[in-house]
């Protein structure tokens, strides 16, 4: 089998988790319903993902269950059942070990905790070798500009001075999955109007500017007067108001589409003189450059902050 197939059946493994999340685990059934056997699934899913597969279920079910305490009114003994465990005790112990705080605490008192987030290894990447030999015309894509304003706000992140773009900043030893579950556990927090994750380049720098650090940033944009937790290992920012030129493209297929849209995207906003719009580029003091990216829900965005020129309305 080539490799990019095991990275597709291990995907195809993530997804049968996730749709009997709450359902009492059973390989023999996974492997019986996808075709593998037992002894395939488990090695490979190890070898892909990191964690074995009992380890993933158990990591995915508190995580979502946490989540539900977050944000819902439901019983912790509701909660503990549509996640598959077997008694309100069980929920307890299994939150206890793998946070450090009851559920009835969590509730309490959310604060930022490393969930489990859903595992992806089927990429673009595997994609394109399985598609390698198929032809076909691709309709040229243009990226759609727009102007937003972003009001005063705060971010909690990272800031990797040395990062030039997404895959550098995880290459720098960031842990993609304790960072992102963490985040996904502030996600209520999020800035009303903004996507939760949020990732982008540090004002001064940007792909291949030279006036600047190339730094790069991921984290959640919060309300401006937000006090709350600040995980560790992260900062708490604040980031000025501003309008910004929005590089956009709309919902697409994350697999078959992702780097044709972003680079359409990113040259066109890279590229951009903002003068003919009215505008020029706006680089007061604690401004980012910022990146949105879920392809099938919002689509894929650069925002780059901008000032009206004198004697523009």
């Amino acid at each position: 089998m080539r490799e990019y197939e095991w990275n597709e059946r291990v995907q195809e493994m993530i997804g049968w988790v996730e749709r009997h999340i709450g359902e009492p685990s059973s390989l023999s059934s996974m492997s019986e319903q996808l075709g593998y056997s037992p002894f395939y699934c488990t090695r490979h899913f190890h070898r892909l993902t990191g964690m074995t597969l009992r380890d993933y279920v158990r990591l995915r079910r508190i995580s979502l269950a946490a989540l539900e305490l977050r944000d819902t009114e439901k019983r912790v003994l509701d909660i503990a059942v549509e996640y598959g465990f077997s008694s309100h005790e069980a929920m307890t112990r299994a939150f206890r070990r793998t946070f450090g705080v009851t559920p009835q605490e969590y509730r309490r008192e959310p604060r930022p905790i490393p969930l489990t987030v859903r595992a992806e290894v089927f990429s673009p990447y595997h994609y394109g070798l399985k598609e390698r030999n198929e032809m076909g015309e691709k309709g040229s894509r243009q990226a759609e500009i727009r102007t937003e304003f972003i009001p005063a706000h705060r971010f909690i992140g990272i800031w990797d001075e040395e990062a030039r773009n997404y895959g550098d900043f995880w290459q720098r030893g960031h842990d993609c999955d304790e960072v992102s579950g963490t985040i996904e556990s502030l996600s209520n927090e999020t800035l009303e109007g903004q996507i939760g994750h949020t990732a982008g380049w540090t004002q001064a720098g940007g792909p291949d500017r030279p006036d600047g650090p190339r730094g790069y940033l991921y984290g959640i944009p919060v309300p401006a007067d937000y006090e709350g937790a600040v995980p560790e290992g992260m900062e708490l920012r604040d980031v000025p108001a501003s309008e910004y030129l929005v590089f956009f493209h709309p919902p697409y297929d994350y697999l078959k589409e992702n780097g044709e849209v972003q680079r359409t995207v990113e040259e066109a906003a890279w590229n951009c003189d903002p003068a003919p719009l009215g505008y020029s580029w706006n680089d007061e003091a604690g401004l980012q450059n910022y990146q949105r990216h879920f392809p099938e829900g919002y689509g894929y965005a650069v925002l780059r902050p901008v000032k009206k020129e004198s004697g523009q309305s």
